[in-house]
């Protein structure tokens, strides 16, 4: 079997790994609090929270944010599933808002026509590594007094306009579960540059440890979703690690694109003019216009025949269950839908040879006999 993902993990990660598990503490501590100034340093932001996970990371950002029972949070339904779960996990209800046809992340304009009185909140994602267009984000939010959280569960290392991703919100968070490049397990972080909003979510988060053996009372109800010291070792070791494994991708993210050109069906990853970096989260294609959703899942289950994990990349969010029983419809939004019907998303890592790649797309391209070559998408 070719996985989706296969973590990139050396001595390095296995030593820093094992230190932890011979110390006194394992749960949340001092490792913790290094990954997170190591995490603040790299983004380039004053505060980083570790999370017990990006979901969680997420619920408290929101809830830093002022949002909760009553309020709307505009979000895209071309993501990960958990970021819109963390707005109903807050009481809130999700307006969701279309996309732009080729980066697949939020449209401006789309948000700004979702805009109600109840909104308190936009949150935008780097969708499969690919920034969001922040500056036109940003003065949106400003110019309606609405908190801007920046999704980057699916992006590290990518940079829009000379800025990093996790420095264009109010506050943005992070995700260190596969398939990402970054991994510690399980794990999130949120990062910022407001000391006011920092100190919400750290008081959300958990108990600090110089209280747990005493009895303290507060104010809040703690959600306990600190990142414990064994993945914060392993996500620290990745960090000191990540321009190395970045740069490995590449060269898997090089081999797909010139593979994939030759293949007329399909088309590889768009990249907006503005985007100056970009690092994928998986290698994710798109079928043609002639291709239906169900001739996708056909090609999927053809690729899971020749033992090669691939995936459609998105179920659209507004189309599932939760959601359908809130109002919302298929059909609400066209170029999601259109979108997500057609994506397929391949194995992407650094254990994948350039054979291997060749293999994979030509796979992919003969399953597509058996259903009808489509034209290109653009």
């Amino acid at each position: 079997m070719i996985p989706l993902s296969d973590p990139d993990i050396t001595l390095d990660e296995l030593e820093a790994v094992s230190a932890v598990l011979q110390s006194p503490r394992i749960s949340s501590g001092l490792v913790a609090r290094q990954f997170e100034i190591a995490f603040a340093n790299y983004v380039g932001r004053k505060h980083a929270v570790a999370m017990s996970s990006g979901t969680a990371g997420m619920v408290l950002a929101l809830k830093a944010s002022g949002v909760g029972p009553e309020d709307e949070v505009i979000a895209p339904a071309f993501s990960w599933r958990e970021t819109a779960h963390a707005v109903a996990l807050c009481g809130a209800q999700t307006a969701f808002a279309d996309i732009d046809y080729w980066s697949g992340t939020v449209a401006p304009g789309k948000v700004e026509a979702r805009i109600t009185a109840s909104t308190r909140a936009i949150i935008a994602a780097n969708t499969n590594g690919h920034p969001a267009e922040w500056d036109a984000l940003r003065s949106l939010a400003m110019a309606r007094g609405l908190a801007l959280i920046e999704d980057s569960t699916e992006a590290i290392g990518s940079r829009y306009k000379g800025g990093l991703v996790g420095t264009f919100g109010d506050l943005s968070v992070f995700d260190f579960s596969q398939p990402g490049p970054l991994i510690c397990g399980e794990g999130g972080m949120v990062v910022t540059d407001d000391d006011d909003l920092a100190a919400v979510v750290r008081r959300h988060r958990a108990r600090r440890p110089e209280e747990r053996a005493s009895v303290v009372y507060g104010h809040d109800a703690p959600q306990q979703s600190a990142m414990s010291d064994l993945s914060a070792a392993l996500g620290l070791a990745q960090l000191r690690r990540i321009d190395r494994i970045l740069a490995a991708r590449k060269h898997v993210e090089n081999w797909y694109f010139g593979t994939v050109k030759s293949f007329e069906g399909i088309k590889d990853p768009y990249i907006a003019p503005e985007v100056d970096e970009i690092h994928w989260f998986l290698y994710v294609v798109h079928l043609g216009a002639r291709f239906s959703k169900s001739s996708r899942d056909a090609i999927l289950e053809d690729l899971r025949v020749e033992e090669v994990e691939a995936s459609a990349y998105c179920a659209p969010m507004h189309a599932q269950p939760f959601y359908t029983a809130r109002g919302c419809r298929r059909g609400d939004l066209p170029v999601t839908e259109k979108i997500a019907d057609r994506c397929v998303a391949l194995p992407f890592h650094r254990h994948l040879t350039e054979e291997r790649v060749a293999f994979l797309v030509k796979t992919m391209k003969d399953a597509s006999l058996n259903v009808g070559a489509g034209s290109a998408i653009y």
